[in-house]
């Protein structure tokens, strides 16, 4: 069965790292490509539509536009380089035939950089190499080029994928060369790559139509979206078709619009021609990896799979006295049919009930993508309560085996001592150290993934802010033996009320506190970091006795040590296994699980006794 190609279309992805440009590098396309009058004004980085993508910048979800260059459309994919959003970056891949790996000039190929591409490679695509942000003072062009040559040596490419064109490229001011000291002042070379190498989509004449759903939408007006390419056939508006579900499940269907993506927007349309990505409505329960085809002709694509999840949370409804005070969503159905939305949303996060009835166990790739889930709700008006994260063991032949982490540090020479000493502690093993001489080191270690849990802010502080660090999923392997998790304890609450800046004041020596005066506590709240790895119960409303005594600068006014809001991923770092995060639209709060003072005393006892 002879396969045609469409040459009006091309589908690519963009795939690098965090920060190495891809959202700006999109923005040139779009001013470069005719989509813009020349006076309007447009946003930078058009790609991130979030409002987190834009405070954090960063990609957390794949986005769709499409371009015009010359007669050819350009569906362009702009992908998250973060490894925890590696469901997003697969559903992409399944749209594309070809992807522009971006690598930054200096930094070279990441971590996230190997899994992207790693998976471009098992789809088969065809890949562009463009180095990006060349004008950096530290850039180090020939030998980013070598390394972008070893790794795809080391990820099995073959005779093909190795002979890659490559690209050299200022994302921000729009330019991209052929050879590094060409004088070309626009994105010319890059669009006439994508035209002249990637391919277009193929197809099969003789097949129905087939649409494999990667994506999913949601309209006001239009209810569930549902977006795929179509590999065979044509797609007609207002036809009736089916959807081929899981086990074989099938439902009729009727497509009440069709339209496809022009620049930043979509565009009505009545035929959809083969291999472009399209956007159905009028099709309600559908998932992703869903295949949409004719009724007369029912035929399933194989469904999109994904890594499995490695890390899992409990979320459970606010239980604190100041539930339902700050946030609107406060009830268990509300919080489990917002997580049953992110599911059908990402591919890569999955529900399940807990025994108690009462919470739900979010399961994912990562702590990071979990943070950014919490952050979404809360902003939604959620208020909900979460545990701290645990990784998803393995039983393999009677053993068991605990997701492993190529972690990657780039640091100092001097701090090189200190990370190794901590990351020993976590059960981590040195796999390779380069020092170039330059004064920055770069490490390499073998580490178990809950030994990262919560080593993000200490590895900042211990370099000071400098260093850079990066993790990737390498497989499973026997367990590795116990890792402390923390060694301080925590401060609590015994009383309700407000906190007092004198009652805070003989606290500070104690450690480090996380509230202000004036701020709101109650019993079982954590307002602080103990020095000792023991809990210490204290009142934080403790006020000054008045006496008639007057001494010179006895009254001096009391001054409290600046504290840094507490956010998400710190919260979720700092909390032990028997402890809790608040998270409400106002506030991140700490608490133990036990809110009694008496009740924790107990238990304590219990526990030491053996009783328990």
């Amino acid at each position: 069965m002879g396969k045609i190609q469409n040459d009006k279309l091309r589908n690519i992805a963009i795939i690098a790292h965090v920060d190495h440009g891809k959202t700006t590098l999109v923005d040139a396309m779009f001013k470069q490509s005719g989509m813009f009058r020349a006076e309007q004004e447009v946003d930078d980085r058009l790609m991130d539509s979030m409002d987190l993508e834009r405070e954090r910048g960063i990609t957390i979800s794949a986005k769709n536009c499409s371009v015009m260059w010359g007669d050819t459309k350009i569906n362009i994919l702009d992908t998250p380089g973060h490894a925890d959003f590696g469901g997003e970056v697969e559903r992409a891949l399944s749209m594309v035939d070809g992807a522009i790996l971006l690598v930054d000039a200096s930094e070279g190929p990441l971590p996230q950089t190997r899994f992207v591409l790693g998976k471009a490679f098992e789809a088969g695509l065809k890949i562009i190499v463009c180095i990006n942000k060349i004008d950096r003072h530290d850039a180090r062009v020939e030998e980013v080029l070598d390394e972008v040559y070893d790794l795809f040596i080391d990820l099995g490419a073959d005779d093909e994928q190795i002979e890659f064109p490559v690209y050299y490229a200022i994302g921000k001011e729009g330019l991209c060369k052929k050879e590094l000291d060409d004088d070309n002042k626009d994105l010319k070379p890059l669009f006439d790559a994508i035209v002249e190498v990637i391919p277009g989509p193929t197809y099969s004449e003789e097949e129905p139509f087939q649409m494999l759903v990667s994506d999913l939408g949601y309209s006001d007006y239009l209810g569930r979206l549902a977006i795929g390419k179509v590999i065979n056939g044509t797609a007609k508006s207002n036809e009736t078709l089916v959807r081929l579900g899981p086990d074989d499940m099938k439902q009729t269907l009727r497509v009440s619009k069709l339209q496809i993506y022009e620049g930043m927007g979509t565009k009505e349309v009545t035929v959809a021609e083969t291999g472009e990505i399209v956007v159905l409505s009028g099709i309600e329960d559908i998932l992703i990896g869903d295949t949409i085809c004719m009724k007369d002709a029912p035929k399933a694509l194989p469904r999109i799979t994904v890594d499995e999840p490695t890390v899992s949370m409990h979320f459970m409804p606010n239980t604190g006295p100041l539930a339902g005070q700050e946030g609107k969503l406060v009830q268990s159905t509300r919080i489990k049919e917002r997580l049953i939305k992110e599911t059908m949303l990402n591919v890569a996060v999955k529900v399940e009930m807990s025994e108690d009835r009462d919470s739900f166990i979010v399961k994912g790739r990562g702590e990071f993508q979990m943070a950014i889930i919490l952050e979404t709700m809360r902003r939604e008006g959620f208020e909900v309560c979460v545990g701290r994260p645990e990784v998803i063991y393995k039983e393999i032949d009677g053993a068991i085996h605990e997701p492993i982490e190529q972690l990657f540090i780039d640091c100092d020479e001097a701090f090189v001592g200190v990370i190794t000493e901590k990351l020993s502690i976590r059960k981590g093993r040195m796999t390779n150290l380069v020092n170039n001489g330059t004064g920055r080191a770069r490490i390499e270690f073998s580490i178990p993934s809950r030994g990262l849990i919560g080593y993000r802010d200490e590895f900042l502080s211990d370099t000071k802010g400098t260093g850079i660090m990066n993790s990737l999923l390498a497989g499973y392997e026997p367990h590795r033996g116990d890792i402390p998790s923390r060694f301080t304890g925590s401060i609590v609450s015994d009383r309700a009320g407000k906190g007092v800046t004198y009652g805070l004041f003989h606290l500070e020596p104690r450690g480090e506190l996380f509230i202000k005066a004036g701020d709101v506590v109650y019993e079982g709240m954590i307002i602080g970091s103990y020095n000792k790895d023991n809990d210490l119960n204290a009142n934080p409303c403790k006020e000054k006795k008045m006496t008639n005594v007057r001494a010179s600068g006895k009254d001096d006014a009391l001054t409290l040590t600046p504290v840094a809001p507490m956010t998400l991923e710190k919260a979720i770092h700092f909390i032990a296994d028997y402890e809790l995060v608040e998270v409400t639209p106002k506030n991140i709060r700490l608490r133990k699980k036990m809110l009694s003072q008496t009740d924790r005393h107990v238990m304590r006892n219990k526990k030491f006794s053996g009783k328990l």
